[in-house]
């Protein structure tokens, strides 16, 4: 059977999907697709998994992809990351059996992904792309997609999108964020570049940014004109999103629980997952979510889920008809989207883009500390972050770092070990005792009166003195 391309792949093979949960590093596993999609999406990926990884390691193939089959988990699009065009088609075509489509991220923009030279890190290396595209357009039996971020100018967006046409990409997802706007700094997905890009191109185009709820999808499908719409973060805080419904926390939390007791997952996912889905909630109940962040099985973080829920519905009972407090359109144990807080409002002066380690020392400057740091300072009332406060260390006169501070060189442990057994010399500091262990060996030798006296060494010194002092160092 000739492979399908373009909107026919789309129609046919993904049955016209709409409706689309995107890759999420440990967050889309089997459980979550299933729950996203009894609850209205219609097609769904993989979280990104890393090509060398996948070719060189059976036991994360299996992990992460073979045990994995489902028959209720089609129609899905496996993402890879990779910056070399052979070890992309070599780990797709291990999947390509298990899945309907590969996706090559190029949309990532985090710290490892500059680091591992992947995901929105490429998007300036057009001839690579395209070698990478071509090769597996040509080497699959099923076809390949792609998932990027935009540039700030829209024109260069469109010729980067026709440019992976050219090479062979059926279908795009288009995330209208650049790859500088993440965390505190994402701020909104231009839907413009996604309708300039759908406008230009020949293949389906999928939109993602901006899309908190089931009238965000219609209208960025109206706007833009794009084929489907893909949602992360909004599904991830209710993944009853696309049937347009808001059900209570504990509904969602339990169905998926029940889920994970079918088809198991590493229980990080799974708390991460109750986080997302808690979230508003556990604002208020602080306790609970330390509990949640401590417990080490699933019916410990399930056991948490049960106590929200009846703290929830504790608060139902004397609260009637109440409006929600704060902010929030519904009541905090109703799925509902979190709005990410922008950068501090007195940091408006600086237009320009500011790295996370900028924010967090300007954080630092503050009263307030960052919930890590809550953390640590809960299991250590004692600890400070305060700069000022910081022990200061002596440094080794050798190499620079922290010095004994018994040591009778004035060095540390490693500089004086070598000192010491140079010079056969004691440190009773650091514990090091090469003198007295010579000068007793010596003495033993000198009162065993049948034992032959060694020869001397070259540098006068006796020839049983470096088997002492190997042991000494031993």
């Amino acid at each position: 059977m000739p492979k399908l391309q373009g909107f026919e792949f789309w129609s046919r093979t993904l049955g016209g999907a709409r409706h689309v949960v995107a890759p999420m590093v440990d967050q889309s596993e089997l459980a979550w697709r299933l729950l996203s999609r009894r609850h209205g999406a219609q097609l769904c990926y993989t979280p990104m998994l890393h090509a060398q990884v996948f070719v060189r390691d059976a036991n994360y193939r299996k992990e992460n992809l073979y045990c994995e089959v489902c028959p209720e988990d089609r129609p899905l699009i496996v993402q890879f990351c990779a910056n070399d065009p052979e070890v992309f088609v070599q780990a797709a075509l291990l999947a390509q059996d298990y899945c309907d489509a590969i996706d090559l991220n190029l949309g990532c923009p985090q710290m490892i992904a500059k680091r591992g030279h992947y995901g929105a890190f490429l998007q300036e290396e057009w001839d690579l792309l395209q070698r990478m595209i071509l090769l597996a357009h040509e080497k699959l039996s099923v076809p390949v997609t792609c998932k990027i971020r935009v540039f700030p100018e829209i024109d260069k967006t469109v010729r980067y999108a026709q440019m992976l046409e050219k090479a062979g990409c059926q279908l795009l997802t288009v995330h209208g964020r650049t790859k500088e706007q993440k965390g505190p700094l994402s701020g909104a997905a231009s839907w413009e570049h996604i309708k300039a890009v759908r406008k230009a191109v020949a293949i389906p185009v999928f939109a993602n940014g901006n899309i908190q709820c089931l009238q965000d999808v219609e209208r960025c499908i109206q706007d833009t004109g794009v084929q489907g719409v893909m949602s992360a973060e909004g599904n991830l805080h209710n993944p009853a999103l696309f049937e347009g419904r808001s059900p209570a926390v504990w509904e969602l939390a339990e169905e998926y629980l029940d889920i994970v007791r079918q088809y198991p997952c590493p229980l990080s996912y799974v708390r991460a997952h109750l986080f997302k889905l808690w979230h508003h909630t556990l604002q208020v109940h602080q306790q609970l979510r330390e509990e949640l962040a401590k417990v080490k099985t699933l019916e410990g973080v399930a056991a948490v889920s049960q106590e929200l829920k009846l703290r929830c519905q504790e608060e139902i009972s004397r609260q009637g008809a109440e409006k929600p407090a704060g902010d929030l359109p519904f009541f905090h144990w109703i799925c509902q989207p979190y709005i990410r807080p922008g950068p501090r409002e007195g940091s408006k002066e600086n237009t320009g883009a500011r790295s996370k380690r900028a924010l967090e020392e300007e954080e630092s400057g503050t009263d307030i500390l960052s919930k890590n740091k809550q953390k640590k300072q809960l299991r250590n009332p004692h600890k400070t972050f305060d700069p000022s406060l910081k022990p200061k260390y002596a440094k080794c006169d050798q190499c620079g770092n922290p010095k004994g501070n018994r040591c009778v060189f004035n060095l540390c442990r490693g500089c004086c070990k070598k000192r010491a057994f140079k010079e056969t010399a004691d440190c009773p500091g650091h514990g090091l005792l090469f003198k007295t262990k010579l000068e007793k060996s010596l003495a033993w030798k000198g009162a065993q009166p049948g034992l032959q006296e060694p020869q001397p060494a070259g540098s006068g010194t006796p020839g049983g003195f470096s088997e002492v002092m190997g042991s000494a160092l031993a």
